[in-house]
């Protein structure tokens, strides 16, 4: 019998696995998870009625095609149902642009440090990433402009960023996208858009109308409390919803996923008093780093960065052994999500100490 074990990609060879941000250990002390930029609150009472009524009918198939869900985004951003994908999170729709567009010899571009997902994706995907650096924290877009060659297929802005929390205004995006071939996809990548408070950062779905070529992504997992649940979406015109829907894994997004999506956007007023205390906080965070001598960039996202360099394997074991859980970005820095008070005090004290 041979010894031959099953062969698989050699991309696979030394592939970095995602490690989802650290649940923190404090033993019998309270403890804070900052380390994923989850929202602090348990959903809604209305969203968790849709979410109890659907999980009757669990024993059936979600609507692979999401119906519903597609047609309530479709009339919450005025837009036809045809311009709406949707995905396991607005990574698995960023999955599906992928593999669209994967092929051995095309690239992607996208600034680094951001999300993380976008490399991996990018090398199961087959394509080639072209990562262009940060400049002073945020999108250098003229750069990415000139890195775009015949082979760039795709590229990912993604605004705010994460993990920085920076965000690229409208002038400079107008700028970069008068620059991009009109058979590139752009994907303007806005997962905490609705953290956003600098009237200077566009909303991509207005932008997207008059521009082909321009895909917007979103996600019910931060502002709308749903990161459990795994349901984002894409807007974007036809041709480019019809490649995101086709490579999309049959029931990728669940029964319950729809149903508390779809009463979530019904009580779209309701959450946006919670994302407003979190911007609230976000602000009182900022000020009180700032004053205590950190540096921390504008952030309009729901964390904080810190470049921390050397120092922030260190800084992130000083905040677990005070029970509180960051997300470490190697020897560039960390970023810390926003919580409810008590967490965002404990943070505090933390990083009044280390300074």
């Amino acid at each position: 019998m041979s010894d031959a074990s099953p062969r698989f990609r050699s991309v696979l060879d030394g592939f970095p696995a995602y490690k989802p941000g650290r649940t923190p250990f404090g033993g019998t002390g309270k403890t804070y998870k900052l380390s994923s930029n989850e929202s602090p609150y348990g959903p809604l009472p209305s969203v968790v009625e849709a979410i109890a009524e659907a999980s009757r009918s669990v024993n059936r198939y979600p609507d692979h095609p999401a119906t519903a869900l597609t047609e309530a985004v479709a009339a919450r951003f005025g837009v036809p149902d045809s311009h709406v994908a949707v995905g396991c999170g607005s990574v698995g729709v960023a999955q599906q642009l992928l593999e669209a567009v994967g092929e051995p010899g095309n690239e992607v571009v996208y600034a680094w440090r951001s999300f993380e997902a976008y490399p991996t994706l990018s090398d199961l995907a087959a394509v080639d990433s072209v990562r262009v650096p940060l400049r002073d924290q945020t999108h250098d877009l003229a750069a990415m402009a000139d890195a775009i060659t015949l082979r760039t297929r795709m590229v990912f802005v993604c605004n705010p960023n994460n993990p920085t929390g920076t965000v690229v205004h409208g002038d400079e995006l107008t700028a970069f996208l008068d620059r991009v071939p009109r058979d590139c996809l752009v994907v303007l990548d806005e997962a905490y858009r609705e953290y956003i408070r600098d009237e200077a950062v566009p909303d991509g779905i207005e932008i997207y109308r008059d521009r082909p070529n321009v895909a917007v992504l979103r996600t019910f997992s931060k502002a709308y409390g749903l990161a459990g649940l795994r349901v984002g979406y894409m807007i974007a015109h036809e041709p480019v919803v019809a490649a995101a829907r086709t490579t999309m894994l049959p029931f990728s997004v669940n029964h319950i996923a729809q149903a508390a999506a779809i009463a979530s956007l019904a009580a779209e007023d309701e959450l946006m008093e919670r994302v407003e205390f979190t911007v609230k906080e976000r602000t009182r965070v900022r000020e009180e780093l700032i004053a205590a001598g950190w540096t921390v960039p504008p952030t309009e996202a729901n964390f904080v960065w810190l470049p921390l360099g050397e120092r922030t394997a260190e800084f992130t074991a000083a905040c677990e052994a005070a029970g509180l859980a960051v997300r470490p970005f190697g020897d560039e820095g960390a970023r810390v999500s926003i919580g409810d008070r008590d967490g965002n005090d404990a943070f505090l004290q933390v990083a009044r100490g280390w300074t």
